[in-house]
């Protein structure tokens, strides 16, 4: 089986066309996880980003401020 790498160099040797299609499956691929996978998932990335505040790579948003940055996006 080929591994990641190898997959991405050929996917990006595709021409344009091809690779929007592979895109659009990618990305479709994704509304199919099960529950179980996507819970994994969140939680690994919350894993993730909190490693990153710990480590001072991220900086915390107070809820306010989201709501803030929320609403002057959707306006």
């Amino acid at each position: 089986m080929a591994g990641l790498e190898e997959v991405l160099r050929k996917a990006l040797a595709l021409d344009i066309q091809d690779r929007a299609r592979l895109a659009e499956r990618l990305l479709a691929s994704l509304d199919e996880l099960s529950e179980d996978e996507a819970e994994r998932l969140w939680a690994e990335e919350a894993e993730r980003r909190l490693k990153e505040y710990r480590a001072g790579r991220a900086k915390a948003v107070s809820a306010e401020e989201v709501h803030r940055r929320a609403q002057r996006l959707l306006r």
